[in-house]
């Protein structure tokens, strides 16, 4: 089977895993995932594997197999796997789950490497560009940086007391952090590296964002440089883009008939792919913010996306 060189997947309470001809809008694959939900989805950078974070467990899949039964399994988390992602190489990946821990995994042995616990259900974890940092938010409103190298958290800090922290995202340069919470509110700070390995978080906005929940906040990548998003989206059935130079509202995409769960850049910042429990997932063009193609075959709410339409990479 030739590889698409965009993969697209999205994952519905359906119990079913998709695969999406960006182009066309055909699914082309589907995985049954009887156990759980499917939270989250991510890629690995080479395009070769998705990861699917449910309840209790991850579950690794061949892109470029046929088959339904998943190539790997991890399985120390005892509660929902909010958060999964993979290192710069795809070397190793990170958890986050409702069980309060933070985990770190070898994609070439099993087991869970390292744990860290954020004693509050985690509901969001980024790796900083660095790739030696982790930052999570939890449901009890804390922000933590856990520092690989010296194997602690090294920075702790609550924009909100008591508001759960929804989703977090950083600039591809590591300059900002921005942190989504329930309340529809962004707070967004600057990262100053200290003489220590440390991430000083330094305030610099608080944006009232939109009127419901925020789902996801992402911030745009590299390629979508000079110009610099956020996207965020919510329960009130948007997605706002806000230009990061002085956060101002660029776009609203409407169209989406309920809450929109998660979001993903193209590479190069132009589109968004959108995931809602209207059951669909959406392509829209930043530009003019349409919705130039609806993915429709998922019977129940659609609730993550995963998007790689990178540049190809010759590692094998």
């Amino acid at each position: 089977m030739a590889q698409p060189s965009v993969i697209l997947a999205t994952a519905s309470y359906d119990h079913t895993i998709r695969f999406w001809e960006a182009e066309s809008g055909r699914c082309y694959r589907t995985i049954q995932y009887p156990e759980s939900n499917v939270n989250r989805l991510d890629i690995t950078p080479n395009k070769k594997y998705l990861a699917a974070a449910g309840n209790p467990h991850i579950r690794l899949f061949d892109i470029n197999s046929s088959g339904h039964q998943p190539i790997m399994s991890y399985d120390s988390h005892t509660n929902n796997v909010t958060a999964v992602g993979f290192q710069c190489d795809g070397n190793w990946m990170y958890s986050g789950s409702e069980d309060g821990t933070v985990k770190i995994w070898d994609l070439r042995a099993p087991g869970c490497q390292r744990e860290y616990e954020s004693r509050a259900a985690v509901n969001t974890v980024v790796l900083h560009p660095n790739q030696t940092e982790l930052i999570s938010g939890d449901q009890n409103g804390n922000i933590r940086v856990w520092d690989l190298i010296a194997n602690s958290c090294s920075c702790e800090l609550v924009p909100e007391e008591d508001t759960a922290v929804r989703s977090l995202t950083v600039m591809w340069d590591g300059s900002l952090v921005v942190a989504a919470n329930n309340r529809g509110t962004c707070y967004v700070w600057r990262l100053l590296r200290g003489t220590q390995t440390m991430t000083n978080f330094e305030p610099l906005h608080k944006l009232q964002a939109h009127s419901g929940y925020i789902l996801k906040c992402l911030l745009s990548p590299e390629l979508c440089d000079p110009q610099r998003y956020l996207a965020t989206a919510s329960s009130d059935r948007t997605v706002k883009i806000w230009n990061v130079d002085g956060f101002t509202l660029e776009k609203t995409l409407i169209g989406h008939q309920r809450w929109v769960w998660d979001c993903v850049f193209s590479a190069n910042g132009e589109y968004l792919i959108t995931a809602s429990s209207d059951t669909t997932a959406r392509l829209w063009t930043l530009s003019t913010a349409e919705a130039i193609r609806v993915f429709s075959g998922h019977h129940k709410a659609t609730v993550c996306c995963a998007l790689n339409d990178g540049p190809e990479y010759l590692s094998s």
